[in-house]
């Protein structure tokens, strides 16, 4: 059951987790990015700027779709927030909108960000683009690979592709190498992708996605009168999640559901369900669940989804999972490919694999329970055509 307690305890902290662990070179630069951002959001020109670009650039609001024959075959009411169809074509623009434009108010004169999927990497780049700020995006060389659509994106768009073969080449790598650079160049701003890291980025992340949650109740209360019975999200570091959920967190009514990569499931070692698997850990710069080794250090992790292929996760989900408030569930490699095959084929609506993993969690947990709920689709799956047609 869920024990109701206020979720920010102190500054960068949710609950026991999160804060910062970083190297002192680094403490300057967040304390600077803090004190910038607690300015921003609460200065009303930039409220009003970030939400000037939101409506005309990204084309917000997004809309709320009642997936008609997904809910006849679930046996439930199911509404789709479509974050596909904003600008680029995923949730990731609303953050990277956010951060550009903190960036080009602190005067910054790079961007670096890390991308798995790809999908942050392109918001990243755009944002840099339409503000004129050179731009690095860092990826594992596996994930440049299986995302080859989203690298060319970000190199047309001006960007700058920086791969690493290290580790297992994924989005944990591309993480540790730009923090790496970040250390040696601290006066480039970091456009982190997902609400994980440390202070402030967790808090700021959540502040700019919550527009998906803020969005979603207002809309589902002009549709059906009132609130969904629950709600369901995709979680890598967690940030399209937080987004939807954070509207909801205190309507004990609306039960929260969350996705996470199970690769080829449990007890496999193939597996990205970090606080299914996971246990409380200091990992890039914050302490949450980690997925570890039998000596307690960080590990590989596995998805077919690059976005969700990350042995970490976002401090607020920890302490969401430690509370009960929200449920977490390993969804395999194989349910979010038959859930991509569905959703196409049914709605006519392509989904990211990422999004796949909440549609299969949602189909199964809604299964003739005759509820009302929203699903996030956080994206759209042009990126993962080629590689998931491979499966037929």
């Amino acid at each position: 059951m869920f024990r109701e307690e206020t979720i920010i305890q102190k500054e960068g902290y949710f609950g026991q987790f999160g804060g910062s662990f970083v190297p002192p070179v680094l403490e300057s630069p967040l304390a600077r990015l803090s004190e910038a951002f607690n300015a921003a959001k609460s200065n009303p020109r930039f409220i009003e700027e970030y939400r000037y670009y939101l409506k005309h650039y990204v084309g917000r609001p997004s809309p709320l779709y009642y997936a008609k024959r997904l809910s006849e075959l679930t046996g439930s009411k199911i509404y789709l927030k479509r974050e596909d169809l904003n600008h680029t074509g995923a949730h990731k623009i609303n953050n990277s909108l956010g951060q550009i434009l903190l960036a080009n108010h602190m005067g910054a004169k790079e961007i670096i960000a890390e991308t798995g999927a790809g999908q942050h990497g392109v918001a990243s780049a755009t944002a840099a683009a339409l503000f004129g700020i050179p731009c690095k995006i860092f990826m594992g060389s596996r994930d440049a690979k299986r995302q080859k659509l989203n690298v060319q994106r970000m190199k047309l768009l001006g960007a700058e592709i920086i791969t690493t073969d290290q580790g297992t080449a994924s989005l944990k790598d591309a993480v540790d190498v730009a923090l790496g650079y970040y250390i040696e160049h601290p006066d480039s701003f970091y456009l982190l992708g997902s609400a994980v890291g440390p202070h402030p980025y967790p808090t700021m992340v959540k502040f700019f996605q919550s527009i998906i949650g803020e969005e979603a109740r207002k809309q589902i209360l002009e549709a059906e009168g009132r609130l969904p019975d629950s709600i369901f999200a995709c979680v890598g570091g967690g940030s399209n999640a937080i987004g939807l959920f954070s509207a909801f967190l205190n309507d004990l009514a609306v039960e929260i559901h969350a996705a996470e990569g199970g690769g080829e499931g449990p007890g496999t070692n193939r597996s990205a369900s970090t606080l299914v698997l996971g246990k409380p850990t200091v990992f890039q710069g914050t302490y949450s669940y980690c997925i570890t080794d039998a000596d307690g250090q960080p590990t590989t992790a596995y998805s077919i989804a690059s976005g969700l292929d990350y042995p970490g996760v976002g401090p607020e989900h920890a302490h969401l999972k430690e509370t009960g408030r929200v449920t977490y569930h390993c969804i395999t490699d194989d349910e979010a490919i038959q859930a991509f095959y569905l959703l196409s084929r049914l709605e006519g609506i392509i989904p990211a694999i990422e999004s796949s993993h909440a549609i299969a969690l949602a189909a199964k947990f809604l299964k003739n329970k005759n509820q009302l709920s929203i699903i996030n689709l956080s994206g759209r799956g042009d990126k993962d055509v080629e590689r998931e047609m491979e499966h037929e």
